[in-house]
C-alpha cells in the first residue's frame, strides 16, 4: 500500500518521453493543461523538462526548455483550478505581452506574479529555466489585500524578495537530485515554500501581518526566510537578531517567536551555522590560517571561534584539520615566505 506522502515526491516530465512526432502534442497536453502552446517554427525542435512538487493547496515546479511560446487560452482556463503563479526566471529570457507593441522582458534573477487569465503570450528563449509556485488566488489575495494581478516583484517592494528568489533557486537544485530528500522532507520543503512565499506577499502588500493569519504560518515562513538569511549572510560580522529581523520585515520580538516555535533560538542558530561552514572549510584546505577561517565565517575574535569549535565539535580546529589531512596539530609546514599555516 503507498503512503500518502508518495505524493510528495516529485515528479518528473521530459518532452524527450515520446516519439519525435508527437512530442509537441505530448508536451501541450501534459505539461502546459492552463495555456496553449503556440507551433514552432519549421525546422524548430522541442527538448523540454519538467519536474512537480503537488500538495494539497499549491505546486512547486522547476522547468527548462528550448524556445517556444504560450498564450493564455480560455478553453483550458475555464477547467482550471483557480491560481496564480508566482516564478523566478534562473536562466535565458521571457518576453510577455503587456501591452500591444510593448513586450515586457524578464530576465534571469526576475520574479514576478502572474494570472493564467490575464497571461497574453509568452515566448521563452532557447535554454531558457524557471521554478515557480502556483497557489489559489484567494490566499494570494488575503496576503496581498488587494486583487492580484500580473507584476514583477523586486526588492524596493518587498524586503523578502531576494530572499524568496535565494529560496527557490535552491530548491529548484534539491529537485533535480533524485533521492536526495525523503518523501517527508521534500512535504516539508514544500510548506516552508508555501509559507515563505506568502509572508513575502503580506509584506509586498503591507498588510497587518497578525490580521487573519495563523500564528503557526507567520512563524513558519519568518524561520524559512530568516535561514536562508543567514545562510547567505553568516560570514558578514554586523549579522545580529536586529539585523536578520529588519531584513524580513519584522521586528525582533516576532522573529525569537518564531524561532522559539522551532524550539531554536536566534543566534545560536547562527553561530551553528557558521561553525559548519568553518568545519568544512577546515576539511577543504590542505592549510588554512585560523585567524583567516574564524574572519570568513563571521567570527572577529580567533581566540573565542577556538574554544566555541572544540565545544561544539570536540576538537580543536588544528585537531580537525589533523583528522582530515594526517597533519599533527603541532606540525608546521615547510618554512614558505608565502605559506599559510594553522596555529
Amino acid at each position: 500500500m503507498s503512503s500518502p506522502l508518495d505524493s510528495a515526491l516529485p515528479q518528473r516530465l521530459s518532452s524527450l518521453d515520446a516519439e519525435p512526432a508527437l512530442r509537441f502534442d505530448a508536451w501541450r497536453e501534459r505539461a502546459h493543461q492552463w495555456v496553449e502552446m503556440l507551433p514552432l517554427p519549421p525546422g524548430a525542435e522541442l527538448n523540454a523538462e519538467l519536474i512537480t512538487l503537488k500538495g494539497s493547496n499549491c505546486v512547486l515546479g522547476a522547468m527548462r526548455s528550448s524556445a517556444y511560446s504560450m498564450r493564455a487560452a480560455s478553453r483550458r482556463l475555464i477547467h482550471a483550478p483557480e491560481m496564480l503563479v508566482l516564478t523566478l526566471i534562473q536562466a535565458g529570457e521571457v518576453l510577455r505581452d503587456a501591452a500591444p507593441g510593448e513586450p515586457e522582458r524578464m530576465g534571469q534573477g526576475s520574479l514576478g506574479l502572474y494570472d493564467p487569465w490575464r497571461m497574453g503570450d509568452y515566448r521563452w528563449s532557447q535554454d531558457s529555466r524557471e521554478v515557480f509556485l502556483a497557489l489559489p488566488r484567494t490566499e494570494v489575495a488575503a496576503a496581498l489585500g488587494r486583487e492580484p494581478g500580473n507584476l514583477l516583484i523586486t526588492s524596493r517592494q518587498s524586503v523578502l524578495a531576494p530572499v524568496l528568489a535565494s529560496h527557490l533557486e535552491h530548491v529548484a537544485l534539491l529537485m533535480q537530485r533524485p533521492g536526495v530528500l525523503n518523501a517527508a522532507e521534500y512535504a516539508g520543503l514544500l510548506d516552508a515554500t508555501h509559507e515563505l512565499t506568502l509572508l513575502m506577499l503580506r509584506n509586498l502588500g503591507r498588510q497587518p501581518l497578525d490580521a487573519d493569519a495563523h500564528p503557526e504560518s507567520l512563524n513558519a515562513g519568518r524561520y524559512t526566510a530568516a535561514m536562508r538569511l543567514m545562510e547567505r549572510d553568516a560570514h558578514l560580522h554586523q549579522l545580529d537578531a536586529a539585523t536578520i529581523a529588519q531584513s524580513i520585515g519584522c521586528s525582533r520580538t516576532r522573529l525569537y517567536a518564531a524561532f522559539a516555535a522551532q524550539g531554536e533560538s536566534v543566534m545560536e542558530t547562527l553561530r551553528e551555522i557558521r561553525l559548519q561552514r568553518a568545519r568544512t572549510l577546515i576539511e577543504q584546505a590542505a592549510r588554512l590560517h585560523i585567524g583567516s577561517l574564524s574572519w570568513r565565517c563571521g567570527f572577529t575574535d580567533q581566540s573565542s571561534f577556538s574554544k566555541l569549535f572544540k565545544a561544539r565539535f570536540h576538537s580543536s580546529p588544528s585537531e580537525w584539520h589533523h583528522r582530515v589531512w594526517g597533519r599533527q596539530p603541532d606540525e608546521s609546514p615547510a618554512p614558505r615566505a608565502s605559506s599559510l599555516r594553522l596555529r
